[in-house]
């Protein structure tokens, strides 16, 4: 079963997608940040066999909640009321980690989303192998 990534910006969301193993997470799109996120997110996810979603946590480097925090929580009431089970990772330095594999002027969200995803599958690893 695969595991949705999301790195949630204001005007465009990361979206990333964990091969079938759940052991690597790769880029899959960037969408708009529109109010018809939570649907696409789903319909994304239902076509994609994803059960769980990992959402980036917008926390600042002291681990204070950044403002765009708000909506991401908005957003995880609204997936889990549609049956997903959600997880919020730690997403500081993910975009500017994600600027390190795209070109001047690409979209790092994908990436940045699938830096998210990873560091959520990285965790699991030890709990996969007992």
């Amino acid at each position: 079963m695969r595991i949705l990534g999301i790195d949630y910006g204001k005007k465009r969301v990361g979206i990333a997608l964990s091969d079938e193993t759940g052991k690597f997470a790769l880029p899959k799109a960037v969408i708009p940040a529109s109010p018809t996120l939570a649907d696409e997110i789903e319909k994304l996810a239902l076509t994609s066999n994803v059960k769980t979603i990992v959402i980036g946590e917008s926390r600042d480097y002291g681990g204070r909640a950044n403002p765009l925090l708000q909506n991401i929580e908005v957003l995880v009431r609204i997936l889990k009321d549609k049956g997903f089970e959600v997880v919020l990772e730690q997403e500081y330095g993910s975009s500017l980690e994600a600027g390190r594999f795209q070109e001047n002027g690409q979209s790092r969200d994908d990436s940045a989303a699938a830096i998210i995803l990873q560091r959520f599958l990285d965790k699991q690893k030890p709990l996969q192998e007992n």
